[in-house]
């Protein structure tokens, strides 16, 4: 028999769909699983809006303020999927109320807020986890225990990129509830929080912890009109961010993010090169993992494309027949499933917010070190 785990979610937008896309599937493809996600309720502070959301999605009540969401003893879980400058006091509040968290990338808008958060859930002792579902792609799965196996050997460089191309025209404004990230007072950074967090976290659990790093960034459009006062003011965001880097396990790293790579909506790429093997992965072609093993004979040896979906893939058990791919999607899904696994074995569901603070940590050193132009250590 299931046990019911009701979920309050926050916010109702891209992410807020993509989480709701987890727990309305879980059930139905994990079906072992002992919790069952309940739609119980989502807030917004626009009644109109919230309630639409609520309609579409199944959540069977709405609230217009997260305080009254918390204090609600029929939630479990909180998922919070607002701007990244409200993590740290709901997670907090959260925390405070006994509630379970389940929080968007970045953690916070910087390492000290993430600390409160870290101290706040690890004092209550409530399940919390962070969604960097990238980690849950079958191939980027399947890269780690590859990784882990020793299969590389000693590893000597990783190198990752994600660009995008949609803030390229000047009169894109800034702010308000749909461009939120390109206001530095809800973001917190640009590209470093948005895109590159995602590249650092994935690196982190394939290659181990980052020691210092050296970066620099760029704003290509200095002003822009800001919706919510109509005046032009300036843009404090990075829309362009490249970095160096010194791994703890003496690898180097390579790492660059863009929303001004025309003809890129969201190229991510990684790979990793050791002395043995070599990986690379590109989201727009998810389900491939390519490997270079030079153990192979010399005549036939090259990159091969691995098709991550048989059945004693990563996740891959759970869907359909060999040869036919999942999508971005299932990511949470999994995400989903490995947080309600975690409940059954009272182990952590990584990335835990401890986990994320690390590539907080990270992304502090590089903001700080492309503002005065030299290497960072890692705190």
């Amino acid at each position: 028999m299931t046990k019911p785990l009701n979920i309050g979610m926050i916010g109702y937008g891209f992410m807020g769909r993509a989480h709701t896309n987890g727990y309305k599937r879980v059930g139905d493809f994990f079906p072992e699983l002992k919790y069952r996600p309940v739609l119980k309720a989502a807030c917004a502070r626009n009644k109109e809006n919230i309630q639409a959301f609520a309609d579409q999605w199944g959540y069977e009540s709405i609230e217009t303020d997260w305080k009254t969401l918390i204090a609600r003893d029929d939630i479990d879980a909180v998922d919070i999927c607002v701007p990244n400058n409200l993590h740290k006091e709901i997670a907090i509040a959260c925390a405070e109320a006994g509630k379970m968290i389940l929080c968007e990338k970045p953690i916070a808008m910087n390492t000290a807020e993430g600390e409160e958060m870290c101290q706040a859930v690890e004092k209550a002792g409530v399940a919390n986890t962070v969604w960097y579902n990238y980690r849950r792609v079958p191939a980027v799965t399947l890269a780690k225990q590859i990784i882990d196996s020793g299969k590389l050997g000693k590893i000597f460089h990783y190198r990752a990129n994600f660009l995008q191309d949609w803030t390229i025209a000047e009169d894109l404004p800034q702010g308000g509830a749909a461009l939120w990230r390109l206001d530095a007072d809800a973001a917190g950074s640009g590209v470093t929080g948005d895109l590159l967090a995602h590249c650092i976290d994935t690196a982190i659990w394939l290659n181990g912890s980052v020691s210092d790093v050296t970066a620099m960034t760029e704003t290509f459009i200095k002003e822009r009109v800001h919706q919510e006062t109509g005046q032009k003011q300036k843009v404090s965001i990075d829309d362009a961010c490249a970095f160096l880097c010194h791994f703890k396990n003496g690898s180097l790293g390579l790492f660059e993010s863009t929303r001004y790579a025309r003809g890129h909506k969201a190229l991510y790429t990684f790979e990793i090169n050791g002395e043995n093997a070599s990986l690379r992965w590109d989201l727009h072609d998810l389900h491939r993992l390519e490997m270079f093993d030079h153990a192979d004979e010399g005549i036939v040896r090259g990159w091969k494309s691995i098709h991550v979906t048989d059945g004693d893939h990563p996740y891959m058990d759970k869907w359909w027949v060999p040869g036919l791919q999942i999508g971005y999607e299932h990511s949470f899904v999994h995400h989903v499933a490995d947080f309600l696994k975690s409940l059954e074995s009272g182990e952590p569901c990584h990335p835990t917010f401890r986990d994320a603070l690390e590539t907080q940590k990270v992304c502090d050193a590089v903001l700080a070190s492309a503002s005065d132009r030299s290497w960072h250590s890692v705190s």
